[in-house]
């Protein structure tokens, strides 16, 4: 989970600028030294580390990355996310400083190696923390200038570090352009929906801060208060509202690019569409991009957005009026429909401008009599929408992105009411809205507000992105009409669905009152839909009495029933196949409600012991899926797994000697690293002495990381710790998805050397990963995949081993005179020096058998001769051929 915070003071304006300006210059030359760090790659990125005072004795840890000396470049400020450090950043920053920006990272208060405590991006903390290093930036030789200590400067940042981005640029006007993500507009809206509190969201902030003790004392007493009541007062939400964007909304007046989470039960897009109504009614350039993932899990696009944040600083930062920033508007779509067994692909849907969250109105009508419900004592059993927390892209908001629900209300504790089944597709894109009357036996009524898309025969329900609306209604003994604007989603329901829209008297993620009430439910008014990017706009038919509660209580159970896991038998082992790790023959699994798509199909491998595997292909090859299936995780549609010659089912004993890190690894956030991989290995049921768990914490490398509580972990730790934890017992089949996200230079090239050493023991790695140089160094087998086919399979070098370039083994390097005389032969197109020999690249009347002769001739010291290809050629050569 990421969600990570900062701030700045916006009062440095005029000629407090220049004083603050030149203060900050002499606290920063006495703050620390100067490092510099060459990247890998041209141009070499210069990385300086220095930890920074900015009163009140608090010292924030700061990284400043440039690269070439080009003159002066605009600069870039960018914050992390709630919990995190600027170690996350690192990355995106040398991207930045390569492309010709000067690059500030920092740790806010209270993360990383920063001091202080948490506020929450106070005014008076993390946003005055954010001008003081635009100071230091004004007076860096390689920033380009507006004016006087004025720098050209842009803010990128998600959630956390998204809000400090959108709250400098309210309260410093030397900000020239922000690119926010994943954020709030409204912190008290965020965490305080219409007066319900969102409490396990709430809880996750405080404990990814460290607990209460680690933030400003006003907030941990203001949590404390809440937490207990249950509900926010009026102190609480002034304190939220006045560290919010929103504050400072109508000074907010530069180019903004908001990114936003479909997925994303913490900051929905009504927080993205209440910042761009602002900045835009300020006059300035707003884009709108609305991404497959959030808080909640799903796909964040990072490289995609990272580029178009690129594209978006040198269009207003570098005046490039050439750079292709992007529609007014985008939407990012699962394309087809999936039971979110597969890897979804992603199209975009665009706008020439961005239409809000209610355009083009359709009306769709719903009947149902008035109905009666319970808020029960306590508010227990909840009902489930979105679980906070649990995310990656195995949530339950991808799941329902792809068809599949997961949601559950509890009879007698909700009302519905149902369209007819829609004559058309419907694309829904935006927030619908409905007109309610409530009466409760209580002054107060809490209830949460949701809308269903109701397969055909009511099977099958998807709640998208598990997304609700909780609203507190007040005086409503007497009984009070109310309009509910329900979730923002971009959502498609196929000709044949209905749309439900359900009241609850509780949900698991919010404070519910504790005091039994009964609630009384009726219609004044359907929904209206918005539909602005939708295809044909249908309305529904002729609308249809909704099922009772009961009756639908009793469907739920039924479904629950017909869709159970049934216990099979399972194939006795093959002998034949013990000491073979893995074979898979004809493996096919169909998406959910499709009888010619296919997630994988008629998949067939083998790997053998030693072997170091590559499971390679694009985003949705059909990777992940297959993975799932090795693990018992999913079952296959036909075909067969063996692993060491037993028919994989879930919990088969044979996955003893199998370990996995797939999709991300859970950890208990508030135990150390070491506490986490002991917990693990106990709950296997295995003897201690079995788990080689110092062997594992060496993998880990985390040093004194070890005894700290994981919550403080950047992502590179958690990576790592994962992957130890895969490695406990020191299982005979290792799997790896995606080993090296999040880790640096240094831990790939170890990781590579443990993968290499762990085959060579005797045992057998399948790593899936995208960085194609790494898996040449590291694997000794591929195989590349593509729409859930086999491309092909075998030896590395048999599949990099061809083309038109040869590789010349020599025992020294070959001196440049010596390459050219190679270079001018006839059939030789270019011949360079490398690392031991000659890349020797043939014309179209070149041939090997031609040239060693040659070779010979001009006394080079020929020690070996073959076909040299990069794999990201033989890569995109294969896929371009399966296409």
């Amino acid at each position: 989970m990421d969600l990570r915070l900062p701030r700045v003071r916006g009062l440095l304006r005029g000629p407090r600028r220049m004083l603050a300006a030149a203060a900050a210059v002499v606290v920063l030359a006495g703050a620390g030294t100067w490092t510099a760090v060459a990247g890998d790659d041209p141009p070499p990125v210069h990385r300086a580390d220095r930890v920074v005072a900015v009163g009140d004795g608090v010292r924030l840890d700061t990284s400043y990355f440039t690269a070439g000396s080009g003159g002066r470049r605009p600069a870039v400020l960018l914050a992390h996310g709630f919990g995190g450090s600027k170690a996350d950043l690192r990355a995106q920053a040398e991207r930045l400083a390569r492309d010709g920006y000067a690059v500030l990272t920092w740790s806010a208060r209270g993360f990383g190696r920063s001091t202080g405590g948490i506020g929450l991006n106070a005014p008076d903390g993390e946003v005055a923390d954010v001008s003081r290093l635009i100071d230091w930036l004004a007076t860096r030789p390689e920033v380009r200038l507006d004016g006087a200590g004025d720098p050209r400067v842009g803010i990128a940042g998600g959630s956390y570090g998204g809000a400090v981005a959108l709250l400098a640029a309210g309260h410093d006007d030397r900000v020239d352009a922000v690119a926010p993500a994943v954020t709030y507009w409204n912190l008290a809206d965020a965490l305080f929906p219409n007066g319900v509190f969102k409490k396990l969201w709430a809880g996750i902030f405080v404990n990814l801060g460290g607990g209460c003790e680690k933030f400003e004392p006003a907030l941990c007493r203001m949590y404390q208060r809440v937490a207990e009541k249950g509900a926010p007062d009026a102190e609480a939400v002034r304190l939220l509202r006045e560290r919010s964007p929103q504050a400072v909304g109508d000074r907010i007046d530069v180019p903004t690019l908001l990114t936003q989470g479909q997925t994303d039960s913490l900051f929905p897009l009504g927080q993205a569409d209440a910042a761009a109504r602002a900045i835009r009614a300020n006059g300035a350039p707003v884009d709108v991009d609305w991404v497959a993932g959030g808080h909640d899990g799903g796909d964040l696009e990072t490289g995609r957005v990272e580029a178009r944040t690129g594209a978006w600083f040198d269009r207003y930062l570098k005046g490039d009026e050439s750079a292709g920033t992007g529609p007014a508007f985008r939407v990012s779509r699962t394309v087809g429909t999936g039971s979110g067994d597969g890897e979804p692909r992603l199209e975009g849907v665009s706008a020439d401008s961005y239409p809000g969250l209610g355009g083009d109105p359709r009306a769709i009508a719903l009947r149902g009599r008035e109905q009666t419900f319970e808020n029960p004592a306590g508010a227990a059993p909840p009902a489930v929408s979105a679980l906070p927390g649990i995310g990656g892209s195995g949530g339950l908001s991808q799941l329902s992105s792809l068809g599949v629900g997961i949601s559950l209300d509890f009879p007698g504790q909700y009302a519905a009411f149902e369209s007819a089944p829609v004559r058309e597709d419907l694309q829904i894109t935006g927030s619908p809205t409905a007109t309610v009357r409530v009466q409760s036996t209580t002054d107060d009524a809490v209830l949460f507000a949701k809308v269903y898309d109701v397969g055909p025969g009511g099977a099958q329900q998807v709640l998208p992105a598990q997304l609700v609306t909780p609203l507190r209604v007040e005086d409503a003994k007497a009984g009070k009409d109310v309009t509910v604007t329900l979730p923002a989603v971009d959502h498609e329901v196929e000709r044949g669905h209905r749309l439900r829209l359900v009241l609850a008297s509780t949900d698991l993620g919010y404070a519910s009152p504790a005091a039994p009430a009964t609630y009384t439910v009726s219609l004044r008014g359907g929904l209206s839909v918005p539909t602005a990017l939708g295809d044909t706009g249908a309305t529904a038919g002729l609308p249809a009495w909704v099922w009772w509660a009961p009756l639908a209580g009793a469907a739920v159970a039924a479904a629950l029933l017909l869709t159970a896991r049934r216990r099979t038998s399972a194939p006795p082992p093959d002998p034949a196949l013990a000491g073979v790790p893995l074979q898979i023959t004809g493996l096919t699994k169909r998406y959910a409600k499709s009888a010619d798509r296919y997630a994988v199909r008629d998949l067939s491998f083998r790997v053998e012991k030693g072997q170091v595997l590559g499971l390679l292909g694009p985003n949705g090859a059909g990777k992940t899926t297959t993975l799932r299936m090795l693990m018992g995780l999913i079952s296959p549609d036909g075909g067969d797994i063996r692993v060491f010659g037993h028919a994989i089912a879930p919990g088969a004993p044979v996955l003893s000697r199998v370990g996995a890190f797939v999709e991300g690894a859970g950890f208990l956030p508030h135990l150390s690293g070491r506490e986490n991989l002991e917990l693990y290995w106990r709950a296997t049921g295995r003897p201690a002495e079995d788990a080689h768990l110092d062997e594992a914490l060496e993998i880990a490398g985390l040093g004194d990381a070890l005894a700290r509580a994981v919550r403080t972990y950047s992502q590179g730790m958690r990576q790592r710790l994962a992957i130890a934890q895969a490695m406990l017992g020191l299982p005979d089949l290792l799997i790896l998805d995606e080993p090296t996200n999040g880790l640096d230079p240094p831990q790939i090239r170890e990781m590579r050397e443990v993968m290499i050493r762990y085959a060579a023991a005797g045992r057998t790695v399948i790593v899936s990963s995208h960085l194609l140089s790494e898996v040449e160094q590291s694997c000794t087998h591929l195989v590349v995949m593509d729409h859930g086919r086999l491309v092909q399979a075998g030896p590395v070098g048999e599949i990099v081993g061809s083309g038109d370039t040869l590789l010349v083994g020599t025992p020294g390097r070959v001196d440049a005179p010596l390459a050219e005389k190679v270079a001018a032969l006839p059939g030789v197109a270019s011949a360079a020096a490398t690392d031991g020999g000659l890349l020797v690249r043939l014309d179209a009347t070149g041939t090997a058998r031609d040239l060693i002769p040659e070779l010979v001739r001009l006394d080079v010291p020929v020690e070996s001769v073959g076909p040299h290809r990069r794999l990201e050629d033989a890569f995109l050569t294969l896929i371009g051929d399966s296409a």
